[in-house]
């Protein structure tokens, strides 16, 4: 990255929002991010994308993989004011790359349905950054109408027989496992969908790898399923109840995600601002000029706006309050805000903003996933109306 971002504010010691282990673990973290250089390892899996090994083990040691998991499973327990100051401070110093590693686990939540065997065999590891368990929900042709997937799994005896195809799937050929959402009962819409846990080395599994935009280290892909045998013992939970597994993390998991887009356009308000102030056009700096200094100053103010939404969403649903409204907007807002601010600085920094010398196009690239995934802009939208307005289905 150019140069050292600005130091990363801190939320106001007297505020509703500060933790007593904050000031202590943001110190640890900025640490953690020099010695393990993750600003020049952002940029690296960019151009060379691969999953982030050493990294992922790096968090694990110490206990930042999924750390609201409880420690009954061998997680921290942590709240999750806590772990938004971990993904603030890790998304502002490595990029989003690292920031999302600390979530995977979260995403993977609800494993904590299954057996205690498969508790003991996939999730205890893989908070200990011994494996990596991917996420299969979306279809070619069913994304945010979940109850629309076409992937089936049919009971034979004491095993489940999959088939069909999951799309846009991250981690498509590093991960060892997968949660599949699968229909056990066509015909009940969400009520029919059930969850299982899939090993990737079973027979009849084939994979295809995307080229995207951003996100490269996450190496996307499809993977397709052909009468998969699997245990009855891999079902996570209930039949039929998957899909509400799938939806108990989305509130948190989505004010987090807002905060983590705009920790890293942060990083670039604060390296664009200095930049402004040193660079020199018509005999004075870029910073004099209107056209330069309102929208970096709209910005801030946005930045900031946008940021205590969402740490005030996560202090209420830490308070057990019902805030999925609010958590879809903390994540559309945080979004919207981020893309907007990495692209004045890109703008800001010239042609070298266009280009891969500098961080920003990467950092637009990677925020730019926001919009589509974990729900996108209009099905938050969506989501935000139905319980604020009260619009029909």
């Amino acid at each position: 990255m150019n140069g050292t971002p600005e130091p990363a504010s801190e939320i106001d010691p007297a505020s509703p929002f500060a933790t007593p282990r904050a000031p202590a673990l943001r110190k640890e973290v900025r640490e953690f991010a020099l010695a393990l250089d993750l600003a020049r390892r952002y940029s690296e899996l960019d151009r060379h994308p691969s999953f982030p090994q050493r990294e992922w083990k790096a968090l694990a040691a110490r206990g930042w993989l999924g750390p609201r998991a409880p420690t009954s499973v061998g997680g921290q327990a942590w709240s999750v004011l806590d772990e938004a100051a971990l993904i603030e401070e890790i998304g502002f110093l490595g990029g989003s790359v690292f920031a999302k590693l600390v979530l995977q686990p979260e995403f993977c939540s609800p494993l904590l349905h299954g057996s205690p065997e498969l508790l003991e065999r996939w999730y205890r590891p893989l908070l200990r950054g011994e494996l990596l368990i991917a996420n299969q929900v979306t279809e070619p042709h069913a994304g945010s109408d979940a109850a629309a997937l076409s992937t089936r799994a049919e009971r034979e005896g004491d095993l489940y027989v999959i088939s069909g195809t999951k799309s846009e799937v991250a981690f498509a050929e590093d991960a060892q496992a997968a949660l599949v959402y699968a229909k056990t009962a066509p015909g009940e819409g969400a009520k029919g969908i059930s969850l299982f846990l899939v090993p990737q080395d079973l027979r009849g599994i084939s994979h295809e790898l995307s080229e995207d935009l951003g996100e490269k280290w996450m190496r996307r892909g499809t993977v397709h399923y052909d009468h998969v045998q699997v245990p009855s013992g891999s079902r996570v939970g209930e039949e039929g109840k998957g899909f509400s597994y799938f939806m108990e993390e989305l509130t948190p998991e989505r004010a987090l995600l807002g905060l983590l887009y705009l920790s890293v356009a942060r990083a670039s308000w604060g390296e664009t601002r200095q930049h402004v102030a040193s660079r020199n056009a018509f005999g004075r700096p870029l910073s004099s000029f209107e056209g330069v200094s309102f929208p970096l100053v709209e910005d801030h103010a946005q930045l900031r706006s946008a940021r205590l939404f969402a740490w005030d969403v996560l202090a209420r649903w830490h308070r057990h309050e019902e805030v999925s409204a609010e958590a879809a907007l903390a994540k559309w807002l945080g979004n919207s805000t981020a893309l907007k601010v990495l692209d004045h600085a890109m703008q800001f920094h010239g042609g070298a903003g266009y280009s891969s010398r500098l961080p920003h196009e990467q950092r637009w690239r990677d925020v730019r996933s926001g919009t589509s995934a974990h729900g996108t802009d209009e099905i938050l939208k969506v989501v935000a109306a139905r319980k604020l307005l009260g619009a029909s289905r």
